[in-house]
């Protein structure tokens, strides 16, 4: 396994200055963003480390070669859009881009890219259930042809008003897991495993592992804090932005150790990227990297040295 993180905490950030961060505090990787130029609305949205519009094998090749000057690789390329918004026009965009993220993976050596399966929020899972095999099932194929693999994180987008009462992703549960890779039976299509997504809907995050352990491409390392007092007043129905708070590896209620041991022991080999929504050690740029070397150094300990 390689230890790394998640570039959208350092938006402001060139991939040079990323790599060069990486580097410097013993980081193996980084999942690089790749959202289209511009600006996004959502919170950790919008950044772009690596810009696949018109990507060439040329610009790979620059990528390419400032990874290899600092010594850092790149663990996959990430796009969170929601490729099931209601507005086609909103959909239409996040599939167009997905498309140019799985065409530039091969031109970098990658075979990962990573993104949420999205989800029409105002309906439930099996009135989503059609559009998400239309739309992800050409997306799976594109991505077989192209020998990349999709890793979707098992994030809910289920946070605020803006996304009640269903979320704004669909596979967030082992039972929708399930039924979509029995729909979509592919060796392209598995998880961005991320267990705090587990522990804020009361599931286990070591639970899945085996059954699922050969779909797991891609694993994000955050912590969830659930607040019991909070829970007590409130209940798990009210928006968990009231009873939960996102926070680094050995901050919140995930035993690390446990998870990682349990990794290993299904197979997993490839990265653990930490990913950092945290606000505790400061909204700064040096305070998201105080937090990132901090979550490094709970989870170093459980990677390999070199």
């Amino acid at each position: 396994m390689r230890l790394g993180f998640v570039t959208a905490i350092l938006p402001e950030l060139s991939l040079d200055e990323v790599l060069a961060f990486a580097a410097a505090e013993g980081f193996a990787c980084v999942e690089a963003m790749c959202w289209p130029v511009g600006r996004a609305e959502r919170k950790y949205a919008g950044v772009t480390h690596v810009d696949v519009t018109d990507f060439t094998q040329a610009k790979a090749d620059s990528v390419l070669a400032t990874c290899d000057r600092h010594g850092v690789g790149l663990s996959g390329l990430g796009y969170y859009p929601n490729a099931l918004d209601p507005d086609p026009a909103v959909a239409d965009a996040a599939v167009a881009h997905l498309r140019r993220l799985i065409a530039a993976a091969p031109l970098l050596g990658l075979q990962t890219v990573n993104g949420f399966v999205g989800r029409d929020w105002l309906k439930t899972v099996d009135d989503n259930w059609p559009r998400f095999l239309a739309t992800w099932r050409p997306l799976v194929k594109f991505a077989e042809d192209q020998g990349v693999r999709i890793g979707i994180e098992n994030c809910p987008m289920l946070f605020t008003k803006d996304e009640w009462p269903g979320g704004k992703n669909l596979l967030t549960t082992p039972a929708i897991w399930r039924r979509a890779f029995a729909d979509i039976d592919s060796p392209a299509f598995g998880l961005n495993f991320d267990p705090s997504h587990l522990v804020l809907q009361g599931i286990d995050p070591l639970g899945p592992l085996e059954e699922f352990r050969e779909k797991l491409f891609h694993v994000h390392a955050k912590d969830v804090r659930i607040d019991p007092r909070a829970v007590a007043e409130v209940g798990r129905f009210d928006f968990p932005n009231r009873w939960h708070q996102p926070r680094i590896p050995g901050f919140g209620d995930i035993d690390w150790g446990r998870f990682i041991a349990e990794l290993m022991r299904v197979g997993y080999d490839g990265p653990v990227c930490i990913e950092v929504e945290d606000d505790t050690f400061g909204k700064t740029l040096d305070g998201r990297k105080r937090a990132l070397r901090a979550a490094r150094d709970v989870l170093r300990p459980y990677f390999p040295a070199g």
